[in-house]
């Protein structure tokens, strides 16, 4: 997703690359490299970084290495007073020779949140303070093109909302740190429309099994519109319940958006005759109105495994 305001960008660095990072990497902070794998690349790296010294090396905050050996590993690894922890490896390798890539770091209050190409891919929890981070390394076989930075402190844009909130606690944080009470129930500021948007943020817990968001009138049994990632079986279930029963489940999905750990932004929009249901700025679903009368939708709830950042609406 694109970000139209706040966003220094670098063109066509020369590699090897180091540079100031424009401003503090704040939680909600995004960093987006778009780059070109060269068809003899071994491997590259992106290192955000505690200075730019040489001898002695900086101290390294994240070190991400794909190495192409091999079917490909990308580690992961933190370098303090000249000496490496312990690596984390991913063997999901979604960068090819000879091909582009996009690549996005998401800053959150505990960890960095990497996806390529739209796709999530791996957290890496922080194990040096955020605020000794003030530049960025690229090394390696590696061209690339653009390197963004995006210091809004959510993705999707300025001018939400908050909910008339029912029934929470909250602690007032910067991203990542604010949560409410699980299940949650929030009163939607108007009744359900045509145009309306509904915001969830989230992170999903490590050994999360279910989690679900319901659409519903205040007081009923029925749900307009039930989402139901069952993170075990990998499926996102879409439903709808009326006169106590439920309908037939919708589970078609080209790929299952959800994975531990995942920090997430679940986006429904609502159409005349059917949902749109986005997560991380990426399209996913529609799912067609079974509950017909949108103006009784005026609640949200959410339950399950994980813990609940922000509900938003406009």
């Amino acid at each position: 997703m694109s970000v139209d305001d706040l966003h220094p960008t670098i063109l066509d660095p020369a590699i090897p690359y180091v540079g100031r990072i424009f401003g503090n990497l704040e939680p909600g902070t995004k960093v987006e490299i778009h780059g070109f794998v060269d068809h003899d690349a071994d491997r590259f790296q992106v290192d955000f970084q505690c200075g730019s010294s040489v001898k002695p090396r900086s101290d390294v905050a994240f070190h991400f290495n794909p190495r192409f050996k091999g079917s490909g590993v990308i580690v992961c690894n933190t370098l303090q007073n000249g000496k490496w922890g312990w690596e984390e490896k991913t063997y999901e390798m979604p960068f090819l020779r000879s091909q582009s890539f996009e690549v996005t770091f998401l800053i959150l209050q505990n960890k960095f949140q990497v996806s390529t190409n739209g796709k999530h891919l791996l957290t890496y929890k922080h194990r040096i303070n955020l605020e000794r981070i003030d530049s960025l390394g690229i090394y390696g076989m590696v061209k690339i093109k653009s390197i963004t930075f995006a210091y809004r402190p959510t993705l999707l844009g300025s001018q939400l909302t908050s909910l008339e909130l029912s029934s929470i606690s909250s602690s007032q944080g910067s991203l990542g740190s604010l949560t409410y009470e699980i299940p949650y129930t929030g009163n939607l500021p108007n009744a359900l429309r045509t145009g309306m948007t509904v915001v969830v943020k989230g992170e999903i817990n490590k050994n999360a099994k279910i989690f679900a968001i319901n659409l519903k009138p205040r007081g009923s049994d029925d749900i307009a519109l039930h989402l139901n990632p069952r993170m075990k079986e990998k499926v996102f279930v879409r439903n709808t319940y009326l006169s106590d029963s439920w309908g037939s489940e919708e589970r078609q999905l080209r790929e299952f958006p959800f994975f531990p750990d995942m920090y997430f932004e679940l986006l429904i929009y609502c159409e005349a005759d059917h949902y749109k249901v986005a997560v991380n700025g990426q399209h996913l679903l529609e799912y067609k109105h079974r509950f017909k009368d949108l103006a009784k939708i005026n609640e949200i709830s959410i339950h399950g495994d994980i813990k609940l950042h922000d509900v938003r609406a406009w």
